[in-house]
């Protein structure tokens, strides 16, 4: 999620300000993960990244390594969740009143402090709810990391792996509720704290935007 925060916050920007020919192509081509098959997904990565993949034999020249290895893992995951980060982020995004840029830009502040200092904070709700539904995303992530870096234990074997894992082998039961039971305490926890978060920030803008008015 650290490694996707930042690319899923650029497309939301460049998608919520920008007009340009293929916007629409690149809107279609984030959201691609969210609808297409884990396994396709799976598929597409092990023959870009994998051991005979193109971009994997040149990644491996700098020792950066995807294929069977917990970060193809993370790739695997953070691809998935890309599209569940970036549609919240963009809302967020479109939802800033473009008449504040204008009265920031008359007052003399520059691009880069608009952003900071209007931007960033106004979208920070649409963050954190990206971050948690991307989250949530992750966790569950099972088609396209068992295809792309199979189940090897603990290199990259995930919580949902695991559980499948588990289900396959005799007397694992004890072993899927248990993990069955994280991966639920783990999910409300993310969800409610970001429930508070977001409820705080959106306070937070109110009298902010009370004490302006």
């Amino acid at each position: 999620m650290l490694a996707t925060l930042p690319i899923a916050f650029v497309l939301a920007f460049i998608l919520a300000r920008k007009r340009f020919v293929g916007r629409a192509l690149l809107s279609a081509l984030i959201m691609l993960p969210l609808v297409m098959p884990p396994v396709v997904t799976g598929l597409i990565l092990l023959n870009l990244f994998g051991p005979n993949g193109i971009a994997g034999q040149w990644l491996e020249q700098f020792g950066i390594v995807l294929g069977f290895r917990w970060t193809g893992a993370a790739l695997a995951a953070g691809l998935v969740a890309l599209p569940l980060m970036v549609r919240p982020m963009r809302m967020a995004l479109e939802n800033v009143d473009p008449a504040l840029h204008e009265a920031l830009a008359v007052a003399g502040n520059g691009r880069w402090k608009r952003f900071l200092t209007l931007d960033l904070p106004l979208a920070m709700p649409g963050i954190v709810a990206g971050l948690v539904l991307g989250f949530a995303k992750a966790l569950g992530e099972f088609g396209a990391t068992i295809t792309f870096v199979a189940n090897i234990p603990g290199e990259t074997q995930t919580i949902s792996l695991a559980i499948y894992s588990a289900l396959q082998s005799p007397g694992g039961e004890q072993l899927v509720i248990v993990l069955s039971v994280i991966s639920i305490a783990i999910s409300i926890i993310a969800v409610v704290g970001s429930e508070i978060l977001v409820e705080r920030l959106s306070n937070r803008q109110s009298r902010g935007g009370t004490r302006h008015a």
